[in-house]
């Protein structure tokens, strides 16, 4: 290994040598692994990889995201899914049935503006990308706080196995999900809880790249709590 976890690098850098596996940012030549993007080296068994501090999110088949109606059509609806290309919605996959369009509008069922937790169904790049929000936990949302995120310090906020928004979970008591396109919604009763979740979110887009930001945070919530 030629260089230590959570060290920032830019592309071109070499990373690694030797029997490793080239991960997500990063790339493989003549047996050494180099940085693709801007970033924090991190690395799980032989696997090494750069988590990027700048990019757009990137649609992939079966992200969650969080997505705002911007337009509507003859068939579905076209959302903004932060991404570079809207994602259009089709109305068989709002309402699993058929749709008589000289019955009902669609601005009946979404209208302009509405907010949305949705799964990418498909994104090959020759189209562009199809949502459903058909399953648990997906559908219009009826209330909440959404907050932006540079969509590739989501697995910062996300934490290893989970560990950063399990703890701003149960620190906060409120209902958090995000977005792999870099939208997080925070639902919760207590004003003061959903603020310092805010200061916290906003804690992890300044501060991805020092360690310990896991704790900071927790100290951050004790000290409020007292």
């Amino acid at each position: 290994m030629l260089v230590e976890r959570r060290q920032i690098v830019a592309p071109g850098d070499p990373l690694a040598e030797g029997d490793y596996v080239a991960g997500a940012n990063t790339y493989k030549e003549h047996h050494k692994i180099y940085a693709q993007k801007l970033g924090l080296v991190d690395f799980e068994g032989r696997t090494i990889y750069v988590v990027a501090l700048k990019g757009r999110y990137i649609p992939t088949a079966g992200d969650l995201v969080i997505g705002i109606v911007v337009d509507v059509g003859l068939n579905g609806w076209y959302v903004d899914i932060n991404a570079p290309y809207d994602a259009s919605l089709s109305v068989s996959d709002v309402l699993g049935r058929s749709f008589g369009p000289k019955v009902e509008a669609l601005t009946n069922i979404l209208k302009l503006g509405d907010v949305i937790i949705a799964k990418v169904l498909a994104f090959d790049r020759t189209r562009d990308p199809s949502l459903t929000i058909r399953g648990p936990d997906l559908g219009p949302v009826g209330r909440g706080v959404i907050i932006d995120l540079t969509p590739p310090k989501i697995p910062r906020l996300i934490g290893k196995k989970g560990s950063m928004i399990s703890m701003l979970k149960q620190k906060s008591g409120c209902d958090i999900v995000v977005g792999q396109n870099g939208r997080v919604l925070i639902r919760g009763d207590q004003p003061k809880m959903i603020e310092l979740l805010i200061s916290a979110i906003n804690m992890v887009e300044k501060e991805s790249h020092r360690s310990g930001l896991t704790d900071k945070i927790k100290d951050m919530f004790e000290k409020e709590k007292v």
